[in-house]
């Protein structure tokens, strides 16, 4: 799990209950279930105007890497990219078909393939490159899925507020009923202001750098299987995988 994430999450929404609370406030005075369906039925509902189906479903299944951690170590794979070098040189690239079955990285399983089947290496990088192209692009939809929640979340707490503004307007000889209307009017836009910069903006930026990180590991997995296609010393191989790292995963590394 990233325990950033939830802690950040947790404590945006704690600050500000907090500071409530501390005010003399009380959290039934903000629980409106009226707001709550105008701000995020109207902001679902723009989403799914704006994205096709196909986008929204990546976008909440890729929602996972804004709350867990990468399951991919870059290490490990320089390591074991190495090492393939080491057993070609001395068996030949033939002999690396017996590791494709443990390589659970359909990527990387798919470029160590396209090496054992001896493409030339130029070809092998034009279709890595142009799978990993199409997958940045595909992935990066799911990010804007976020950020236009975030963007439409403010605008419907803004339309919530001027319901509850309009329905306070209709019955001010009724002033009975006045407080729901009002509280209506300024829930939904705490609604719509809050999820949008508490959630829907930090997850969208949280899942970009996530994706970002996962596109460098697959950029290092084609150089590397492009040396070792190309039959690349096994130490200089190392040192230029290497240099995709982070600084302590060099240290480790080292």
């Amino acid at each position: 799990m990233d325990l950033l994430t939830i802690i950040g999450v947790l404590l945006g929404i704690g600050a500000i209950i907090g500071g409530m609370l501390l005010e003399g406030g009380t959290l039934h005075s903000i629980s409106q279930f009226t707001a709550a369906i105008i701000v995020f039925g109207g902001t679902f509902g723009a989403v799914f105007v704006t994205y096709p189906s196909k986008t929204v479903i990546a976008a909440i299944k890729n929602g996972r890497f804004a709350f867990t951690g990468s399951s991919v170590n870059p290490v490990s794979i320089v390591d074991e990219i190495t090492g393939f070098a080491v057993l070609a040189r001395k068996d030949g690239l033939l002999s690396l078909e017996s590791k494709l079955k443990a390589i659970t990285n359909p990527f990387y399983r798919k470029g160590l393939q396209l090496v054992v089947d001896g493409t030339e290496p130029r070809i092998t990088r034009e279709i890595l490159e142009i799978d990993l192209e199409y997958r940045e692009e595909y992935n990066n939809s799911s990010a804007k899925v976020y950020e236009s929640a975030g963007g439409y979340a403010p605008t419907i707490g803004i339309l919530g507020a001027v319901l509850g503004l309009i329905h306070v307007m209709e019955n001010l000889a009724e002033p009975e009923r006045l407080g729901a209307g009002i509280a209506v009017a300024f829930v939904a836009t705490i609604y719509g202001v809050g999820s949008a910069n508490l959630f829907w903006l930090p997850i969208a930026g949280k899942i970009k750098l996530k994706l970002r990180e996962e596109m460098i590991v697959n950029e290092m997995i084609i150089e590397g299987l492009i040396s070792l296609s190309e039959g690349e010393i096994p130490i200089r191989l190392k040192e230029k995988l290497t240099g995709f790292l982070k600084e302590s995963e060099r240290r480790t590394a080292a």
